[in-house]
């Protein structure tokens, strides 16, 4: 299983015996952001016994980095005992969160002399880096939390039967969880995230980094079933994917999952390719997941755009899939072949010419198809505005006999046009 714990980070804070921790503008800032983001309600209860156990265990606590800015914002305000008092309550509730832990230590220091780093306590250099690291990330994504207005530009269009999709942020070190409501996306809620100790764009098996693609939880796997180190319990994604093969990268065994029982949380760059949450995260997360069809995005950055530029880019998907279909049913061997890039790989390696000889030869004597495209769904492919995963159920009349099957195509920009360069039946 690729997967295992690691170090990595480095952070500076100013502290001042009995002055602010950062400028009053950051805290201002920060308190602003959490008053219109933490306060969202996770996904609904999934119907587990277990699962709704813990979830109701998770719900009786308090959010822990609602407590981690509280305590910021009081050092903000000069009020030192009730910094040290939210931090009390942090490491109550959370006993094993080390980066609260070392806060707390921090400001029962600052009673007696100057802080002038976060960490002041004597420890491990290592261990005490991982920890600044994760404060600034922690810190940093919440203050630059999504605008709900805008909409992460990688999701183009989901089915109507797909809830959710989640979008893993690897520089921000964020997973976020988009509902999916009438054709609309809303931000439901956000976790801190681990990642491969070497960031992200996977290539082959061991180089500890996680993959950038669209994937989904192909199961889900429980806590008491997994070794102690995965936490909570555990969602394998589709690693690697058609688009993974074709490109020769390999590796398996990556997931989704949580941490062990004397960890609260890992640094952000830890894992060796897996994405790491919490365990009160991992089971929020796991009521939002429905086996075969959640999405999973992840990408070095998420793009967030206008619903105007965003329908644009869904309308620009919706034409070329449909020209497609239109050149299909013409027969016509010059329009269908119009469609498809010259970089063509079939998932049996054939070249374009290969491929659409064997697609003219099944045609055969057909004078006539009907083909219908339903349960579309559209993504720009993570890091790139130059290609779309389109996957859709098309439904082929020839005469009477008619046939269904799913089918996914990676369409490339040639210049001013759109090319399919790789498409495979699921």
């Amino acid at each position: 299983m690729e997967d295992q714990a690691g170090s990595h980070g480095r952070l500076m804070f100013r502290f001042q015996s009995h002055k602010p921790l950062v400028r009053r503008g950051l805290v201002i800032g920060l308190s602003c952001s959490l008053a219109a983001g933490l306060g969202l309600s996770g996904p609904a209860a999934a119907s587990s016994p277990a699962i709704r156990e813990a979830m109701q265990a998770v719900a009786s606590k308090p959010d822990p980095e609602a407590l981690l800015i509280e305590v910021y914002r009081e050092l903000g305000a000069n009020h030192l005992r009730k910094a040290l008092e939210k931090a009390d309550q942090l490491v109550e509730a959370y006993p094993n969160f080390r980066l609260g832990h070392l806060i707390r230590g921090d400001l029962l220091l600052m009673h007696s002399r100057p802080v002038s780093t976060l960490g002041a306590v004597i420890g491990p250099e290592d261990k005490l880096k991982n920890l600044r690291e994760e404060a600034m990330v922690r810190l940093k994504s919440l203050r630059e939390r999504p605008d709900p207005d805008l909409i992460p530009r990688q999701v183009l269009q989901l089915r109507e039967d797909q809830k959710h999709v989640l979008l893993v942020d690897a520089k921000r070190s964020r997973l976020y969880v988009y509902a999916h409501q009438a054709g609309q996306l809303k931000l439901v809620t956000d976790y801190y995230i681990s990642q491969g100790k070497y960031g992200v764009n996977k290539l082959r098996e061991g180089d500890q980094k996680t993959p950038v693609g669209i994937y989904y939880i192909t199961s889900r796997l429980s806590g008491t079933r997994l070794p102690d180190f995965y936490g909570s319990g555990a969602l394998p994604i589709n690693y690697p994917n058609e688009w993974d093969k074709l490109n020769g990268r390999s590796g398996s065994g990556i997931w989704l999952h949580g941490t062990p029982s004397d960890s609260f949380s890992r640094p952000p760059l830890s894992s060796d390719g897996c994405v790491v949450l919490t365990n009160p995260d991992l089971y929020r997360l796991s009521s939002s997941v429905e086996i075969g069809k959640t999405p999973v995005v992840i990408s070095e950055s998420i793009d967030f755009v206008n619903k105007t530029k965003w329908e644009n880019d869904r309308a620009v998907a919706a034409r070329i899939l449909d020209g497609w279909r239109q050149d299909i049913e013409s027969l016509n061997p010059l329009r269908i072949a119009q469609n498809y890039s010259r970089q063509f790989k079939s998932d049996r390696g054939e070249d374009l010419d290969a491929w659409l000889g064997k697609h003219q030869q099944s045609l055969g004597k057909v004078k006539a198809l009907k083909l219908t495209l339903r349960d579309m769904t559209h993504f720009f492919y993570p890091g790139r505005d130059d290609m779309i995963v389109s996957t859709f159920t098309q439904e082929t009349l020839v005469g009477k006999n008619r046939s269904t099957l799913r089918k996914r195509q990676y369409w490339t920009k040639e210049g001013a046009t759109w090319k399919v360069v790789h498409e495979v039946n699921l």
